[in-house]
């Protein structure tokens, strides 16, 4: 898109966390042109979900539900807002965003910092009856005594409001959270989330690391089996920093982007087999092309999420995806999305 080549030197002259709260007020705006209707190839499902094609908005980008419709706008096939904590957190100390434009990655230490569920929750009920599926990703207060009661609280209060749930528990930047992906706690988090959101409820998702052992990953996938989870998001960011060249290679936090493309497409690979195709993914981490988001398919992913390649190749690169993805599906012969996943398995 030649509007956002002309703004990005402006943007990225100003801090991050500033540049991308710029957007969001012109996305509410409304500044950006309507994407055009999909191909029915594109179409596909996930977990019980119709989507119009496979292409979906990574948490983190919109933590405070308040442009879901304008990403949908822009083409995206479902929209994940969040993460929201029961209560509003102010997060880490700034500066916590880091662009790595060498590495074509980003590094955030922000620590979920939101609104809170209050705030998140009267956004998604003015959105009530609109078409377009709209996700909503909860986490834990980092004060928390029960960091559990706290998903309970965010499934609670968003299970009528969502078209399904993602219970963070990946996150690197609070303390202690990625223990819950431990085989007890993951499943008594699941067990407590899926009674939280009752029956009938929307999809329960839960989000991983993509810094898992072997181990790790056969412990997730059985107790996510026998929990009854609905799906997997894999992956969340990354702590390591392989092979990379900027300058701000070593601040602290999550690592996404191109660097970890390759990490979270094979531990994606990793979880189709462990699960034995029993349980849907979606694959995050790294996503630009429609190369990508066709490697992740193959892979076992039946929906792929991208969030920080936006911040290089600005909305246009959401049209380009799914055109590549077409022209790819095509190619090999695939008469939809659905017959793809998990062919390279």
């Amino acid at each position: 898109m030649l509007a956002y080549a002309l703004a990005r030197p402006l943007l990225f002259a100003l801090d991050p966390e500033v540049a991308h709260g710029l957007t969001v007020k012109a996305l509410k705006l409304g500044l950006l042109p309507p994407a055009a209707p999909d191909d029915p190839i594109l179409a596909t499902t996930l977990a019980g979900l119709n989507l119009p094609n496979p292409i979906g908005l990574a948490a983190g980008f919109d933590k405070n539900a308040e442009v879901p419709d304008a990403m949908l706008g822009l083409g995206f096939g479902f929209v994940e807002a969040g993460t929201v904590t029961p209560l509003p957190q102010v997060g880490n100390p700034k500066p916590r965003m880091f662009r790595l434009v060498e590495d074509r990655g980003v590094i955030n230490r922000l620590g979920f910092n939101n609104e809170g569920l209050d705030a998140y929750v009267a956004r998604l009920r003015d959105r009530a009856g609109r078409p377009g599926i709209v996700g909503a990703n909860v986490g834990a207060n980092k004060d928390a005594v029960d960091r559990i009661a706290d998903y309970e609280t965010g499934v609670r209060a968003v299970r009528g409001l969502a078209g399904y749930i993602t219970v963070n528990i990946s996150s690197p930047n609070t303390p202690g959270l990625r223990a819950l992906q431990s085989r007890e706690a993951l499943a008594e988090l699941i067990e407590r989330s899926l009674a939280a959101r009752g029956e009938g409820g929307p999809p329960i998702f839960v989000k991983v690391a993509p810094d898992l052992t072997e181990e790790d990953i056969r412990d997730i996938a059985e107790v996510s089996l026998a929990g009854g989870i609905d799906g997997l998001i894999v992956s969340n960011t990354t702590i390591a920093r392989d092979g990379l060249r900027s300058a701000k290679a070593g601040e602290t936090g999550g690592l996404s982007g191109a660097p970890l493309f390759e990490r979270s497409t094979r531990v994606l690979r990793e979880f189709r087999a462990a699960t034995g195709a029993r349980l849907p993914l979606i694959g995050a981490g790294g996503v630009a092309s429609g190369a990508d988001a066709y490697a992740k398919i193959r892979a076992g992913a039946s929906a792929v999420q991208l969030y920080s390649m936006l911040v290089y190749e600005g909305p246009g690169l959401v049209a380009r995806i799914k055109e590549e993805l077409l022209t790819l599906l095509q190619r090999d012969g695939f008469p939809s999305v659905d017959t793809a996943v998990g062919s390279d398995a």
